[in-house]
């Protein structure tokens, strides 16, 4: 018997001592899947019986070889964001506007995770473009919060979030180029780490550098297993730095350092923005768990840039960015992604080399205050709880609609540095979970993930389940 709510490292273990079968793992989530994702709509891409022969491929590989040959997820499904590419599935970009075709070879992130044993159980579902935090979209409809089906799950990585807590796959690929790991992690109640600029490389660089993959799970441990198999130096990347000497996974079995100095960010970056009461006790109860556990809660002001400034430099990267998704029938991208497109058209070369030139300024400024003033950052991941579904309409611009929810995430993609979102509050009020995040110095994952063991201790959220009857 398969419990869908085990752990990716659970279920491999499981796998590689025979007491489960991997197509007996592949039967469970599609079930799972047929069950629940017409309520919560997860996937956007299903290939069952392309799945179910993978898994048979997979059960067969566990006869034949000895449990320290297989790679180390063998066997276990998981799900791919449509925004890369699978070979032989489509990818979308969560548009009507693209081409439907399958593609004709995996991207590099695909073929890693194919490379540690994991099976493509279907692809989630995206906002258009990945482009704002929720998905409502024309091509993939309404993607709904296993916490409460009449708010978001977030985005864009939203039917990633949404399989991972409603038990339909034990991880999900996902990725972040504004918050979308680490906003659905904070609505759906999961942990998402954003790796530093550079750890984890795919095809390209996507969005100078803001975006990367990653992934979201229930656990630190399958968090720190999963990058481990994604972090190895890429010969072929404009940039990848070299094969960590440590595995995350055995960082995370070390104690934090003690008496670490913890920054404190609970103001919004954009002006007009105040952030939800809640949002601001989760950060309290966090302080209060941190100071406990010996560290210092330091007073000292992150040299951020002025609120305009810093939107103004991110839209205008981004806009860019998203102009560039290749696109069959251009009538039919959504309103808001034809401004961007639009907006796109009046970033001359030369502004956008100054945009990008003030991202750099930006982040050596900031990451130069992780070895001055602290050696982590707390905030709220998001200034608000979950938007109820379709409220972006009273603004009329999905855009601007999701600053509340990206206002403290955006600006690590902009550095560069590692953020992760862990599910520390629960909302009596509202019955949601409430994400808190922790910044560390580039390249300091292993760090993040020593604190979040000890905060998981302090304030456990692994047993929290949605009501999904």
């Amino acid at each position: 018997m398969v419990n869908p709510f085990s752990s990716a490292v659970e279920i491999a273990a499981a796998i590689r001592a025979k007491e489960v079968s991997p197509v007996e793992v592949a039967d469970c989530y599609l079930d799972r899947i047929a069950e629940l994702d017409p309520k919560f709509n997860a996937f956007c891409f299903r290939a069952d019986d392309e799945v179910r022969a993978a898994a048979k491929a997979a059960a067969d590989a566990v006869v034949r070889c000895a449990p320290e040959d297989l790679p180390p997820f063998h066997g276990v499904p998981l799900p791919v964001k449509d925004l890369v590419h699978v070979q032989g599935w489509p990818t979308t970009y969560g548009s009507l506007a693209t081409d439907r075709s399958p593609q004709p070879k995996s991207d590099p992130i695909v073929r890693r995770f194919a490379d540690a044993g994991f099976l493509p159980l279907g692809k989630t579902t995206t906002s258009e473009f990945g482009a704002v935090s929720f998905t409502e979209s024309e091509a993939q409809g309404i993607s709904r919060n296993p916490w409460d089906p009449d708010r978001t799950p977030g985005g864009s990585s939203s039917g990633a979030g949404v399989a991972v807590i409603a038990g339909m796959a034990p991880v999900a690929h996902a990725e972040d180029g504004g918050g979308s790991i680490r906003i659905p992690a904070s609505c759906t109640g999961l942990v998402g780490l954003k790796p530093t600029r550079g750890l984890v490389t795919n095809a390209v660089v996507e969005v100078e550098g803001f975006a990367t993959s990653g992934v979201l799970s229930r656990t630190l441990t399958d968090t720190a297993a999963a990058l481990d198999v994604l972090t190895r130096h890429d010969p072929g990347a404009w940039w990848s730095q070299p094969t960590p000497t440590r595995s995350l996974a055995d960082a995370l079995a070390v104690e934090a350092p003690s008496g670490l100095r913890i920054g404190v960010l609970t103001t919004s970056l954009i002006d007009g923005i105040t952030v939800d009461p809640a949002c601001l006790t989760a950060v309290g109860e966090t302080l209060r768990a941190l100071e406990e556990a010996g560290h210092q809660i330091v007073d000292k002001p992150l040299p951020l840039p002025k609120s305009e400034e810093l939107l103004s430099t991110f839209l205008k990267v981004w806009s860019v960015a998203s102009a560039g998704v290749p696109v069959v029938d251009p009538d039919r991208i959504e309103p808001h992604n034809r401004a961007q497109r639009e907006a796109a058209k009046s970033v001359d070369s030369w502004t956008y080399a100054e945009s990008v030139h003030q991202t750099q300024v930006f982040s050596r400024r900031i990451a130069e205050a992780f070895v001055d003033s602290f050696d982590l950052l707390v905030t709220p991941t998001m200034a608000c709880l979950p938007p109820k579904v379709g409220g972006w309409r009273a603004s009329g611009n999905p855009v601007v609609a999701a600053y509340p929810m990206g206002v403290f995430t955006s600006l690590f993609n902009v550095t560069g540095q590692p953020a992760i979102s862990l599910p520390l509050h629960h909302d009596e009020a509202s019955g949601l979970p409430v994400g808190v995040q922790l910044v560390a110095a580039p390249w300091r994952e292993d760090l993040l993930l020593q604190v979040s063991r000890t905060l998981e201790q302090a304030l456990p959220w692994t047993d929290r389940r949605p009501p999904l009857d």
